[in-house]
Formats: structure tokens, sequence, C-alpha cells
């Protein structure tokens, strides 16, 4: 099960607690000092938050962690299905070079130790992958675009590709997001998710109530994980609809675009072997 810290600024994966040489987590609202829509622990720029609100924010999440991260790493996603390896090219970039290697990627792969990888959400479904054989980490942004073009499916792919991942060695964390009670849909996203070969009568449900379809966002990336060979046993679900949660949770359904956002983040502590 998910746990809460005692300042309540974060949640952690009971799953990957026994692995010594991986911190991850997941923030919710508390424990920041940003005001409005943004309050108050948003740590994710580009949602027009105050700077140094965010960087006050970024200071206590790194602060918190029982390794500090030599930084925080968060891509400027786009609903898209590319993924960036954070490797030797990207650390040793320019600022400059580093910022527009992370336009439009909506996945981090590493093996680097010291970096967090990190994805924002709100609403949008967060997934933490440990490839425990080869010690490769991603984080990957999956809402309903991204799902339904299996961006977690392409994020294993390239993976398995660059560093021999098989998914029997795969743990994966399925974070706090919107649920099928709460995510009613139009018949174009229904269909979308029909034409690329879903199993609709697994991820979805037709509410009378609603007169709507409604998905499952944590089963279409479930599947995903299933097919590419990672045991049920190994997949972590929070289980925590960040809609109907909104009081502890950034929801964008609830507040619009400009509000906050959760940061999820993993990382290879410096120790790790």
């Amino acid at each position: 099960m998910i746990s809460l810290t005692e300042d309540r600024r974060m949640l952690g994966y009971e799953i990957l607690a026994s692995y010594p040489d991986i911190s991850c987590f997941v923030t919710t609202r508390h424990g920041g000092c940003s005001q409005g829509n943004y309050a108050s622990f948003n740590c994710t720029p580009y949602t027009g938050d105050d700077a140094e609100c965010v960087r006050r924010n970024r200071e206590l999440l790194c602060s918190s962690l029982p390794q500090r991260p030599e930084e925080l790493i968060i891509p400027f996603q786009t609903h898209g299905t590319k993924s960036l390896v954070i490797d030797g090219t990207y650390l040793e970039a320019t600022a400059e070079v580093r910022h527009a290697m992370l336009q439009g990627v909506d996945a981090l792969i590493t093996r680097e130790q010291g970096c967090c990888i990190c994805i924002s959400t709100a609403d949008c479904i967060p997934i933490l992958l440990y490839d425990r054989q080869n010690s490769v980490i991603a984080a990957v942004h999956a809402g309903w675009r991204g799902t339904v073009n299996y961006i977690l499916g392409h994020t294993l792919d390239q993976m398995r590709a660059r560093y021999g991942t098989d998914g029997k060695e795969v743990i994966a964390c399925i974070g706090p997001g919107i649920s099928l009670s709460a995510f009613e849909v139009g018949d174009e996203v229904y269909e979308a998710f029909r034409e690329n070969g879903f199993r609709m009568d697994y991820i979805s449900e037709w509410k009378p109530e609603t007169h709507k379809y409604h998905i499952d966002l944590w089963a279409a990336n479930r599947l995903q994980l299933l097919d590419f060979g990672v045991p049920s046993a190994q997949v972590e679900t929070a289980h925590i609809c960040t809609f109907t949660r909104h009081e502890d949770f950034f929801s964008a359904r609830r507040s619009g675009i400009r509000s906050g956002r959760i940061l999820s983040g993993i990382m290879l502590n410096a120790n790790a072997h």
C-alpha cells in the first residue's frame, strides 16, 4: 500500500521501500508556500505559479528526501509519447541545451545515480518504473492521449532496446490520478481506445446516470505492463482519485490548467550498485 509521510507532503510506494538503492515520492498539496490554485506544495514550473514559491517548494522537497538529489529533472510535457534518456549527453550539456532537450517529453529514463527524474500530473496517471536487474528507472506521464497511444509500452520497449530490460525484473507503481468513476469521456475518446486495440470490457464502463462512457486509465496502463511481461504482483496501484480527493491532490478538471501539479519522482541513490 502507498504510505504518507508525517508532514503530509509526500506519498511513498511500499513495493519500492525494500530497495535501498531507490528513492521515490509522489507529492500532495500539503506543506508548501504557493497560493490560490497552486496551494500549497506545487513543485512544478511551467504552470504559471510564482517562481520563488516553486523554488522554495522544491527546496523543501529535496531536503525532505532520504538522499538529496543532485537535481530534479522535470520535462515540459505535451501528452505525446516521446521519452528522453538522461545520460552523459544531457548531463554534460549547457543549461540552455538541457532545457531544449526536455521540451515535448512525456517520459524520462536513466541509470545515472543522483538524478531524480520526475513527471507532473493533475488527473493524468504518473507511473514510476524500476528495472532491478539493470538498475534502470523511468518516470512516465500517461494522460488519456498518452495512454491510448501506448506511451508506457513504448517506454518499456526503449528500456529493453537500450538496457536489456526484461518484464519480470520490472517493479511498477501507478500513482494518483483520475478514477474510472470520475473520468467520463466522449464517444470519440472511447472510439480512440477501441480502435487502438484496448480491451474495452476491461477498461471502460457505460454509466446510465451520466449517459457517458467512463475509462479506467489505471487499468489501461496496467494492461501495458502485463503485456510487457511485468508480473501482476510487481505492480502497485495507488487507487487514489485526484478528482475526488482534490483537497489533497491537484486536479486540473477541478481547478483548470492554471493550477498546481503533483510531482512524481524516482532516483537511483548515489550509493546504488
